[in-house]
């Protein structure tokens, strides 16, 4: 199969003309060189090492290169014009032969290079030469299992059960019908154990456990012990859920052609404690590191902010709560999508409500418990520090990290002059009328936007963008050990109840109520995952690896009145409607195998239901 074959003339040519992701490579020659004068110099094999690392996915926009925040319940882009594949998707649109966001192809070629780059690096003579070559050429094979382990980590939560070709380089002499090019789909479990095992040596061959234990600043980003933790913790948590432990739902009948089950058809609760290990492994290093921590700012007076903490975690560099980042990025074109109109943005990615729904109010509670506080009829009469008077009383008095992460009739501009306010009815300044940018929700996501970025001015604030961060560990955890042992369970004396309200703490909010349910526990772990890590691309996959994608997914989804509105305290702009009906089928739980990949392997199964 071609996604198996290395050719290194040809990747030659891509080394020497695609642009490093690392700010720490120098400008790479223009001159075209042979695989062997690569690996005989320190700086060549080094720009060969950089190059794996552009096939880590840019996923800071949310148009065109990724579907999954744009596909999940959290957001809708409203640039459903031709072309923006995520429109034809969320309606049903596609098929195997769709060739939709395939990263099959990338992901392999990224594998194949970096399996290349473990196997020459050992020979590199200037490197042997100096007196911490061979400690480099270990560190170098460790960034480059780690980045194998990550692009297999990409494969198996798009498509499920992989090919894992180890170490084996195939040659490209071999026809179609050779065995080599015709290999079957490994199960899920060895797919996930042989992740677990690259990442476990990486560990090893890694020097660095952190960014701050001595790298030099211009190296930020590259792999280090932490990131191996990390992923092992994302890939634990997937393979103990319920789309891939014991799914008999689903895909009792997804076998290769002699019969074997693909995804295990027997459950198994241990795989969650793995999980929980897994994610304690790192909070335990945190713990006692010191390094590591819930990134949390004080304001201007040197009181605590849970605003400024909750923001903030994602515009200062490499701050503690930092675990994984993609150095270059895309972070300036998904902020103009953010920005509103009045600041010359796009104002194209739209909150649902659902989402916004799920934040809580100022004191803790949901907006539908018996005894909340929220209001949802009614205009304020007096100013608030995000809002202006006569903004609609359900978007007052809500928790900071609703302030963080939504933009809504009646803010007050983040972007440019802040006395003005944006107005999203119908003839506002921000609304429909004579233009297509627009949310169609009524909302304007906000997360992960820097105040002193100006469309006006083409100014936009350059930093990494977070692939992982601690928070999602603690998240990890406390979803791990519940399922394993109940709310109360303890690793190392931390429980459910400990993460979590730890999360909440720093957003500013009262912890949990004692005495839940385990189901109960899970109901609100599963609520604070989506509060905290909204617009994070992490919910596309959080709704199917819980089996819950068809009531998420599917359906009616809600926003404000986009077609009314003549004022900013109109009734007839806040109500909500649907703004969009979506279709999701069971087969959607995983993507397609690319057709064109099926058409020249015989042994490869398709996904179920396609």
């Amino acid at each position: 199969m071609k996604q198996y074959i290395f050719y290194p003339a040809i990747f030659l040519i891509l080394i020497f003309s695609v642009t490093s992701c690392d700010d720490y490579l120098d400008q790479v020659p223009d001159d075209i060189l042979t695989i062997e004068q690569v690996f005989q110099r320190k700086r060549y094999s080094e720009d060969f090492l950089a190059n794996i690392y552009s096939y880590v996915p840019d996923e800071s926009h949310r148009t065109s290169p990724v579907p999954w925040d744009p596909c999940s319940d959290d957001l809708d882009v409203t640039y459903d014009r031709s072309g923006y594949n995520s429109y034809k998707i969320n309606f049903g649109n596609w098929d195997a032969s769709s060739d939709y966001y395939n990263f099959w192809d990338d992901y392999y070629s990224g594998i194949r290079a970096a399996t290349y780059f473990m196997q020459h690096i050992g020979d590199n003579k200037e490197l042997l030469s100096t007196a911490i070559g061979r400690s480099l050429i270990k560190q170098y094979i460790g960034e480059a299992r780690f980045l194998r382990a990550f692009f297999y980590y990409g494969l198996i939560r798009q498509y499920g059960p992989c090919i894992v070709i180890g170490d084996e380089m195939i040659s490209p002499d071999l026809g179609i019908t050779a065995p080599e090019m015709n290999l079957a789909r490994n199960t899920y479990d060895e797919s996930v154990a042989y992740i677990i095992n690259e990442l476990d040596l990486a560990q090893q061959e890694l020097p660095y456990a952190h960014f701050s234990d001595g790298q030099p600043e211009n190296e930020y980003g590259r792999a280090t012990k932490v990131m191996c933790m990390a992923l092992k913790s994302r890939v634990l948590l997937l393979a103990a859920s319920p789309q891939f432990n014991g799914n008999t739902k689903y895909y009792s009948q997804f076998t290769n052609a002699d019969g074997t089950h693909l995804i295990n058809q027997v459950y198994d609760n241990k795989k969650w404690e793995k999980a929980a290990l897994a994610a304690n492994e790192l909070i335990q290093y945190a713990g006692q590191s010191g390094k590591i921590s819930l990134y949390r700012k004080s304001n201007s007076s040197g009181v605590y902010d849970p605003y400024l903490s909750c923001r903030d975690v994602f515009l200062e560099p490499w701050n503690s709560e930092v675990l994984f980042s993609r150095n270059t990025n895309s972070l300036q074109h998904w902020e103009r999508s953010c920005i509103s109109r009045i600041s010359n943005g796009y104002e194209s990615m739209g909150v649902t409500q659902q989402l916004v729904d799920e934040f809580e109010t100022a004191t803790g509670k949901r907006i539908n418990d018996p005894d909340t506080d929220y209001k949802e009829t009614g205009f304020t009469t007096s100013r608030t520090a995000f809002a202006a008077p006569g903004t609609s009383n359900m978007y007052i008095n809500r928790e900071p990290r609703f302030y963080v992460n939504v933009q809504f009739n009646g803010r007050y501009n983040s972007n440019g002059d802040s006395t003005a306010v944006i107005q999203l009815f119908f003839t506002g300044n921000s609304g429909r009328s004579g233009t297509w940018d627009f949310p169609r929700t009524g909302y304007i996501a906000y997360k992960n936007v820097h105040p002193s970025s100006n469309p006006f001015t083409s100014t936009y604030i350059k930093r990494p963008y977070l692939i992982m961060r601690y928070a999602e560990i603690l998240l990890n955890f406390a979803e791990a050990v519940n399922e394993y042992g109940g709310p109360t369970y303890t690793i190392d004396g931390k429980d459910a109840y400990w993460a979590i309200n730890a999360i909440r703490d720093r957003a500013g909010l009262p912890p949990l109520p004692a005495g839940l349910t385990k189901s109960e526990m899970r109901e609100r772990i599963r609520h604070e995952r989506r509060v905290e890590l909204c617009m994070e691309q992490l919910r596309y996959f959080d709704t199917r690896r819980w089996l819950i994608a068809e009531e998420t997914d599917g359906g009616p989804f809600y926003g404000m009145n986009v077609n009314g509105g003549t004022s900013l305290s109109d009734p007839v702009f806040h109500q909500r409607v649907v703004f969009e009906t979506r279709v999701f089928r069971k087969s959607f739980y995983l993507f397609p195998i690319p057709q064109s990949e099926i058409n020249k392997n015989k042994n490869i199964v398709q996904n179920p239901f396609w």
